[in-house]
Order: structure tokens, then sequence, then C-alpha cells
């Protein structure tokens, strides 16, 4: 693979039109599916044996050679332990930021590089600039597409190798350009959630793996209303599947949660969204700024706190690569473990992890 561009190919529309439009460039790219899961034939996980085959059929139509990979162990390793020592600890974390950081752009990168290949290019909704600052992470066109939020954790020297070839395109446009190259996956279903869990109920995947303790749902006074199954099914501001519809007492309102009590093993829950499901601030343990360092200790600037989430303004603080990060207007349900991505204009500045919440 001397010379070429690796392209990340997983199946799916996306990374199909990366590769072909990179193809029609005249670029020497090779098609490689990355494996990040083992599964058994029977449990309905992931969909890698079809998603393989849409690699091999479109890479055959392209004109690119195509290879697999097998990164099950790194990930399991990276990711994954991780994923269940957050849920373990009653947070809710984001796999997929770390999943870029860890496997796409670190295992994946790697192995590209030491194969001879000069970069690599992913179906991802986002954009790079080459500045004489560094390598700057902007968002893609398609602002409902944009996945800078999933790749704020990445540094200097991945950006420096990774090709976005969607970034000015609108999904709408990529649809029209498999479909006119009759590509098999041209109207392919986008993926969602997690890989490893795919279309199989949460709650019984992670049972899996951790064992659930049930405990007392409680209101804001104490009273007790019913059981949880586990503070680790549940996260912040949710109001389905709860348990407890049809109280007698209260304003009738819907319940909404508001805090996992850890020590106690209660969920504590209270009647519409009062003023306990907002909060002004948030701190993160350490930040990771893209270019490197914080473009000052105290500045202003946007930021999202969930994927799809508008960009909303904030005031940050930065002091030994913690952050703290001031609302201008009340925020409901930030979550510990989620990621608080920044954002200067069109340019991703970096991220951190949610540790504490500020009411």
């Amino acid at each position: 693979m001397q010379n070429t561009t690796v392209v990340g190919m997983s199946g799916g529309v996306d990374s199909s039109v990366a590769a072909l439009l990179l193809k029609k460039q005249g670029v020497n790219c090779v098609g490689v599916f990355m494996k990040n899961w083992e599964e058994n034939e029977d449990s309905g996980l992931c969909t890698s044996t079809e998603d393989y085959s849409d690699v091999r059929q479109t890479a055959a139509l392209i004109g690119i050679p195509y290879y697999t990979v097998n990164f099950a162990k790194e990930y399991y390793e990276r990711v994954f332990t991780y994923f269940l020592e957050e849920y373990k600890a009653g947070r809710t974390p984001n796999p997929d930021v770390l999943c870029n950081c860890e496997i796409k752009f670190k295992a994946f990168l790697e192995f590209a590089l030491k194969s001879g290949a000069t970069a690599l290019a992913t179906g991802h909704y986002a954009k790079t600039e080459h500045t004489t600052d560094g390598v700057k992470l902007l968002k893609a066109k398609d602002k409902s597409k944009d996945q800078t939020y999933f790749l704020a954790g990445l540094n200097q020297q991945q950006l420096e190798k990774a090709v976005f070839p969607l970034g000015d395109l609108l999904k709408s446009e990529v649809r029209q350009i498999a479909f006119d190259a009759g590509l098999i996956n041209a109207n392919k279903k986008d993926s969602t959630g997690i890989c490893f869990i795919g279309e199989r109920n949460f709650k019984q995947f992670l049972m899996q793996y951790l064992p659930a303790q049930k405990g007392d749902i409680v209101d804001i006074k104490g009273n007790v209303l019913g059981k949880h199954d586990g503070l680790m099914f549940y996260t912040l501001g949710q109001r389905r599947g709860l348990g407890i519809g049809g109280q007698k007492t209260g304003s009738g309102e819907s319940f909404f949660v508001v805090e996992k009590d850890m020590e106690k093993n209660r969920l504590i829950v209270m009647q519409g969204e009062g003023r306990e499901l907002y909060s002004k601030a948030l701190e993160t343990s350490k930040f990771h700024f893209i270019l490197g360092n914080a473009p000052k200790t105290h500045f202003r600037c946007m930021a999202k706190f969930r994927y799809r989430q508008p960009d909303t303004p904030v005031t940050v603080t930065v002091e030994q690569n913690s952050a703290l990060i001031e609302f201008d207007e009340l925020q409901r349900a930030i979550t510990p473990g989620q990621y608080a991505v920044l954002y200067n204009g069109e340019e991703c500045l970096g991220c951190g992890v949610i540790e504490r919440v500020i009411k």
C-alpha cells in the first residue's frame, strides 16, 4: 500500500462515496473494512457480515482493492472496558469519541502508515484546514450531519493524516452521487447507536457485563415512589421507562431523573421540569485542545454538551488543563461522562469529559 490513501469503509453510503470521490480525483486508494467487535452468530449484535459484503461489492464497482483488519482486542481494551467502568460509576459515557481517538485514528491509522499509506480517509462529515498555527478541525457544510463533536479528541498528528472527502457535501448530495454511480448502498439506512449493541435491547446487553443492583426511586424529599432496575440504566433528564406513572400525589406531571445517589443506590426524580434539572456551569477534569493549547486562560466561545445540540454561548476558564465552562443560559440535564465540545465559529477547539455539574 505504498503512497496510497487508506479509506476506512464500513459498508455504509458515506464511506463508499468518500472512496468513490477520491478515486475520481485520481488518488491511489485502498478500501479497508475494520472489524471492532467479535460477535456470536446468533447474538444479533452487529451486521458485519452484511456490511463487509457491501464493502466488497462497492470496492469492485469503484475499482479499488479492499482488505479487512480486526481491532476487536484493541477496541475491547481501549473503549469497551472504559464504557463499562463509566456505567459502573453511574455515569453516561460516549464511546464514539473515544473510538475515534483510540481506534480509527490511532490503531487503524498506525496500521495504515506502517503499511506504507500516506493518509487515512473516512466518511465523516467534517473538514480540516492546514494553517500556520496547525491543522484546524472545521464543521461540515451539512450542519445537520456535522460530526466534529465525535472528532473533537483528535490531535495534530492524527488530523495531519486525516482526509474527509464529504466535508463540503450535503447528505442528500452524497446519496445522489451514490445513486448515480450505481452503488448498492445508495439508499442504505444510516447506522445509529453503538455498533456492539446494534439493534438489541440496551438493558439486556449491559446486564451481560454488569450485575444490576435494584434500589429505590425517590422524589427530592426522599419519598419512595417505586423501584429501579439499576442506576446504570438511567440518565439525567430521562422521562420514559421509569415505571412510576399514575402516582396519585403531586401535580400529575411526568417524572424526570434529576440525580443518581450512588452511595445509597437511589434514583432521585421530580415532577415537572424544575430547576433541579438545570445547571449554570460544569467542570472537566482535563481538556484537550486540538491545536495543543487553549486560545487564552479565560475566553468566550460556543459549546455543545451532546450531539445535535445547538451551539450555546459560554465562558471558559482553563486552569492546569481542567476547564470551568459557565453557561450564558441555564442548561438542561448536563450529564457527567458525556463530552463538552467547544467551538469558535466553524472551528472545533477541542473537548473534555464532563466531571461535575454546577447547579
